[in-house]
């Protein structure tokens, strides 16, 4: 029987999630599976993937064969290197403390890049909305410059035609004046 560690497809459409499962090689992908290892949730950046280790390696070493994307996520998550550093104490390369020193370097390496992943991640997110904000102040600015613009328009036109209606009765009212002048002279001569 050919064990295989492979993902099983859970989730909705368009938003997959995956379970990681050891299963038997001729089972269908989402049918039965033997053990379940972890899970992997590749919406989010960076993905989440929760692995149970130990029993990951626990398959590798008795012959369970991963799938091409499996591989990438033991890989990711280290257990193919301590199958390798394993091998090597088994083989008298090195010894077990060395192995377990190689092990905890790489793992903090590894929780160094991924911490200084989300927080540039978290800057670029905050960036791109201070970017937006400015955008948007920009064009809000312009938008109040020509709505100020078109009421100032306005004004002077109801200016210019109140202007142009009181010039048109201002010349009766200026007939009248000069009619009145002569007679209040009058008054005065006498």
């Amino acid at each position: 029987m050919a064990v295989k560690i492979r993902l099983s497809r859970h989730g909705k459409k368009n938003f997959a999630f995956f379970h990681i499962v050891v299963a038997d090689g001729r089972a269908p992908r989402d049918g039965r599976y033997i053990a379940k290892l972890g899970t992997y949730n590749p919406n989010t950046n960076p993905a989440i993937i929760e692995l149970n280790t130990e029993e990951a390696l626990k398959w590798l070493n008795n012959g369970a064969q991963p799938t091409d994307t499996c591989r990438r996520i033991l890989s990711y998550k280290g257990v193919l290197l301590r199958k390798h550093l394993q091998e090597g104490v088994k083989k008298g390369a090195l010894t077990q403390e060395i192995a377990d020193q190689k092990w905890a370097a790489w793992a903090s390496e590894k929780d160094n890049k991924l911490s200084t992943k989300v927080s540039q991640i978290a800057q670029s997110t905050r960036d791109a909305k201070k970017a937006a904000a400015a955008e948007e102040a920009k064009v809000n600015e312009a938008r109040a410059a020509e709505l100020a613009k078109r009421k100032e328009d306005e004004r002077k036109a109801a200016e210019a035609a109140a202007a142009k209606s009181q010039a048109e009765t201002q010349p009766e009212v200026a007939e009248e004046n000069i009619q009145e002048a002569p007679a209040a002279e009058e008054t005065t001569e006498a």
